[in-house]
């Protein structure tokens, strides 16, 4: 488990990355990590949200 700087490390590196676009499978942290889940939570955070289409049904 990593220590807290750590984790805060990963979610901004996570944000940076959503920011920017990159795939999801782009972090570096193995499955096994608490650093991927703070990652993928940055990563969702950073994420810009899909313009949503109110015509669909």
């Amino acid at each position: 488990m990593g220590t807290r700087e750590d984790i805060v490390k990963a979610i901004m590196e996570g944000r940076d990355a959503g920011r920017r676009g990159d795939e999801p499978t782009a972090c570096p942290y193995p499955s096994t990590s608490t650093l991927q889940t703070a990652w993928i939570k940055g990563y969702a955070d950073g994420r810009p949200i899909p313009p949503q289409n109110p015509g669909a049904a």
